[in-house]
């Protein structure tokens, strides 16, 4: 039975649930842009522009997410710059998960077959056309996997940031804690918070996987004409 008054901690536990889903969205957002010019960068011809991206890629994934956070929000104060819990956090998460999330990226742009970006240039298509409406839709369906799987732990990640108090769950948990000194109703009652935010991310993210892979309307849209182009380049040739 629950020895825990949790109608006096509903706010606090909302509060919480808020925050988290604010750090998971802005992190996740920040990380997509990011791994995705990383991605390109790695894809370049040039190696002044491959060099610094898979240096960047290579650090970042070997240092502890901690680490991360421990830099951005303590660290950095003995230079000047101060960061508040909020920008902490979220530039945590988007430096740590947008190096993975450039391999992602990069294995899937890498994994287009080269013959879909000849056909686009020999129909007069410009290098970001190509790009938009050839290559992108059919790296997003080799993407989309490693991507879902990352943003489910980005969310389950962002407990970590009660190590600088940053009002989410965890952060909530430690206070409720302290007040009641039911630790272990405490945490499972966050772990099944934790659960119920996960699961149904998880399950959602993979029927959109399926979706995808079978193919969306956009998708099959431009696969059509994808096919018609290669048919007329076939009659032309």
């Amino acid at each position: 039975m629950f020895k825990v008054p949790w109608s006096d901690y509903t706010d606090a536990l909302l509060q919480g649930l808020l925050r988290t889903v604010e750090y998971a969205a802005l992190g996740f957002a920040g990380a997509v842009v990011l791994g995705l010019l990383l991605a390109l960068m790695r894809l370049s011809r040039s190696r002044l522009v491959r060099l610094p991206a898979s240096i960047y890629t290579e650090v970042f994934k070997n240092i502890p997410l901690l680490a991360i956070i421990f830099v951005t929000y303590f660290g950095l104060t003995s230079i000047g710059v101060r960061l508040g819990a909020i920008e902490a956090g979220a530039l945590s998460l988007v430096v740590f998960y947008a190096a993975y999330l450039s391999e992602i990226f990069r294995s899937a742009l890498a994994g287009v077959d080269g013959g879909q970006r000849e056909s686009a240039q020999a129909l007069g298509m410009s290098p970001l056309g190509t790009f938009t409406h050839v290559i992108f839709p059919q790296a997003l369906r080799l993407a989309l996997p490693g991507t879902n799987t990352m943003l489910v732990d980005l969310l389950k990640s962002t407990s970590l940031l009660v190590t600088i108090s940053a009002a989410e769950l965890m952060t909530q948990a430690q206070l409720i804690t302290s007040d009641t000194f039911r630790a272990l109703e405490v945490y499972l009652v966050i772990a099944a918070i934790y659960f119920a935010l996960c699961y149904p991310l998880s399950q959602a993210l993979l029927w959109l996987e399926r979706r995808v892979r079978a193919g969306s309307p956009l998708l099959m849209g431009r696969r059509r004409r994808l096919r018609k182009a290669r048919a007329l380049l076939g009659e032309a040739s």
